[in-house]
């Protein structure tokens, strides 16, 4: 399914079956889950993105094609590709352990073609050796949703009340983790979303309401899932001197001017970006422990702008999937 411009209808298109190029593995995808992000590469927000462009970054697969030189994976083995697809390895961020800021990076879906197909291409040192008992479909939104959530979980960390803003698909990932570290869950979704809301009840959420509610008492530290700069202050509202709020997404509308009054208090303000290798390999030992459940909806690829469109009108309980005939 491929995005030929931002601002317009994927379309179905049959291409030639390659061969991975030395260090590289073939994936007859299995899955790939519908994220928030591939919303932004269609409306042309994010400016690492080219043009056309097979969408897609929570991709699970087998192996079925290897390249020269890849000692790592076998055929058929089991693999996730995320966002994450490649690094220079040489640049300050890369030689100190912060690879996802590494100014050369490629990104699946937005920079290579990714996972809105029946195969694709990927860089075997980047791809998630995975389980071979995990279903791909329900497996496929950790590959993003689940591994963002992750990682902003560790930036807003200690947090034994934490908000969250934005119930989608990467939020009811990360309340079950949050749960099963003790730590109590305050979702905020938008605005009388009942529906929603009784959603993270069901997750463990210990309350739930809309996003220009109050909280109802000081919060350790909120995470921003929604793409909305708006909520910014109202999170910065919300927690307590020292406290943390977390930007999670890749992009955000403008924030708007706010008191000083609001960050004062020693509050931190910060964001996550991307992810690294070792947050994937971290991350899915973690799920594990958490016997995570995600809840997902399937769609047929040629049904990928229907996906999109309940992604976008926010009538999705959990994630879209991609299924390949």
């Amino acid at each position: 399914m491929l995005l030929r411009k931002p601002h317009t209808r994927l379309v179905e298109t049959l291409r030639p079956l390659v061969a991975p190029d030395a260090g590289q593995v073939r994936i007859r995808v299995q899955a790939c889950g519908v994220c928030r992000t591939d919303l932004h590469v269609i409306d042309g927000e994010l400016p690492q993105a080219v043009y056309p462009i097979v969408p897609g970054h929570e991709v699970i697969g087998e192996v079925d094609g290897i390249g020269v030189g890849v000692r790592t994976l076998a055929l058929g083995d089991r693999v996730g590709v995320p966002w994450l697809a490649w690094t220079c390895g040489d640049c300050r961020y890369c030689r100190g352990g912060h690879e996802n800021l590494c100014d050369s990076a490629q990104f699946t879906g937005c920079s290579r073609d990714g996972g809105y197909a029946t195969h694709l291409l990927a860089d075997a040192a980047y791809c998630l050796p995975l389980d071979a008992r995990l279903d791909p479909v329900a497996a496929a939104p950790l590959l993003c949703a689940g591994l963002i959530g992750w990682r902003a979980l560790r930036a807003a960390s200690p947090c034994p009340r934490l908000g969250l803003y934005g119930f989608g698909a990467a939020a009811h990932i990360l309340t079950q983790i949050a749960m099963a570290q003790g730590i109590l869950v305050h979702a905020f979704t938008r605005p009388g979303d009942l529906a929603m809301q009784e959603f993270a009840r069901t997750l463990g959420a210990c309350w739930a309401g809309g996003s220009d509610e109050p909280a109802p008492h000081p919060l350790d530290a909120a995470i921003l899932f929604a793409p909305d700069g708006a909520l910014v202050p109202t999170a910065l509202g919300n927690v307590r001197k020292g406290g943390r709020v977390v930007c999670a997404g890749i992009h955000m509308s403008d924030i708007p001017a706010f008191p000083y009054r609001l960050l004062w208090g020693e509050r931190h303000l910060t964001s996550v970006a991307n992810l690294t290798r070792d947050d994937g390999r971290t991350f899915f030992e973690v799920a594990k422990l958490a016997s995570v459940q995600t809840h997902v909806q399937r769609y047929p690829l040629a049904d990928a702008n229907a996906a999109l469109e309940a992604l976008r009108d926010g009538r999705l309980r959990g994630a879209a999937v991609l299924v390949p005939d």
